[in-house]
């Protein structure tokens, strides 16, 4: 066995230091709808700027509706509703504490801030939530305003993760963005005029028709504009999107997988100088206290209870996820129904494999408490070809192994 010395195989999992139930607890809240659905987009979405005002705004307090339904139902069901059947997690009957909220999406600010603030009432009605939560937002730059941001944080959003994407205005049209490279800087300055302290910039690299000089300059463009987190994602392009079905016909290049590389590095580079600290693959921060702690309660393989279009959740060794129609989930939670479209409970042997996954993507990698049994020959000969490494009895990947995490993973899980 590897760094793991406990008298139990599977005190990794029931007596976890950092990860698991030791990780927190999250509530993730879905909003599918946008303005435009981007070319790129895989998520669970639905466009609805063709529509009439009137008509979203019905459709708006409709699914607002739905969501609270859901919510409470999940909530009243307790958490064993969600555990595994076999019981190889402990479960209480209570749900624990919230200690992370986020609502993703989609666009969650074309709901208004005035029905986010009567969901984020809705949790704590049905939830404790701790006194220092996390709560996040996503946000649309072109969504913005003072008044928005104001009536979020009166409700207790703390955070918000801003879909900037680019600073150059070509790879913004690619990009199908409805903005352009200055509005994500005036929407974080009227994010802090309306309360909210911390902004997350979310940035994409490797567009087909990005220079580097145009990836240098957003970076630089982020760093004059004063934001204290950045995730920044390799542009991905599935089939089913519209980017999927122009690369398929030739009317749009592959990703250039060397060039995101590329791409990757320069970005290290240019925050790292700006004093952001890389804390995950894909993301920096301005030292410690403003990592994401939703996203690192992910990364440390915790739990969280899902709501709404496409959501996913995870408790105990059980993942589920739900419908990501729009029209079936808001069905299905008017029949008095469960909008969970499937559902699956891991082995340990997954379980493990994930918990390495996962793990492995944080600098500092995992607790020696909290890693799952590894053949020493396995460890062994993911050091000598530089994947991985130990450092105060902690297994975390190499500046190599984070590029390839994947193989990482391969070679140590069981």
């Amino acid at each position: 066995m590897a760094p793991v010395t406990a008298a139990d195989p599977r005190a990794w999992l029931l007596d976890p230091v950092e990860s698991g139930s030791a990780a927190g607890f999250g509530l993730y809240l879905h909003v599918p709808f946008c303005d435009h659905r981007c070319g790129y987009c895989d998520f669970a979405t639905a466009a609805v700027g063709d529509q009439a005002e009137q008509d979203q705004q019905v459709l708006f307090d409709r699914y607002l509706d739905a969501l609270v339904t859901d919510l409470r139902r999940q909530v009243a069901a307790g958490p064993r509703r969600h555990a595994p059947e076999d019981g190889r997690g402990a479960v209480g009957t209570a749900w624990p504490v919230v200690t992370s909220i986020f609502i993703g999406g989609g666009t969650p600010t074309l709901l208004g801030g005035e029905r986010l603030a009567a969901l984020l009432g809705a949790v704590h009605d049905c939830l404790e939530v701790a006194p220092d939560a996390e709560v996040t937002v996503e946000c649309n730059p072109e969504t913005a305003s003072v008044e928005l941001f104001g009536n979020l944080a009166r409700a207790g959003v703390g955070r918000l993760s801003m879909g900037a994407q680019s600073f150059a205005p070509h790879v913004l049209r690619t990009l199908e963005r409805g903005h352009d490279a200055q509005r994500p800087v005036t929407a974080m300055a009227q994010a802090r005029e309306g309360g909210i302290a911390e902004v997350n910039l979310d940035l994409i690299f490797g567009t087909p028709g990005e220079t580097d000089d145009d990836w240098r300059a957003t970076l630089e463009a982020v760093l004059v504009a004063g934001t204290d987190h950045v995730s920044a994602y390799a542009l991905t392009i599935h089939d089913n999107t519209a980017f999927g079905r122009a690369v398929a016909s030739g009317a749009m290049p592959q990703v250039d997988e060397d060039l995101q590389r590329d791409r990757f590095d320069v970005a290290r580079e240019v925050l790292g100088a700006g004093g952001f600290e890389h804390y995950e693959v894909s993301n920096w921060s301005l030292g410690p206290a403003r990592r994401s702690r939703h996203n690192l309660l992910y990364w440390r393989h915790g739990d969280y209870l899902a709501v709404g279009v496409g959501a996913h959740g995870h408790l105990a060794g059980r993942r589920w996820w739900t419908t990501r129609s729009t029209a079936r989930y808001l069905d299905a939670i008017g029949a008095g129904d469960s909008p969970i479209a499937g559902s699956e409970v891991l082995t340990d042997e997954e379980r493990a494999e994930e918990r390495l996954l996962l793990g492995l993507r944080v600098r500092e990698g995992l607790h020696p408490n909290d890693l799952p049994p590894i053949e020493p020959l396995a460890l062994e000969e993911a050091m000598d070809a530089g994947l991985v490494e130990t450092s105060c009895g902690r297994l975390r990947c190499t500046e190599a192994g984070w590029f390839l995490l994947d193989e990482a993973v391969s070679r140590l899980a069981l």
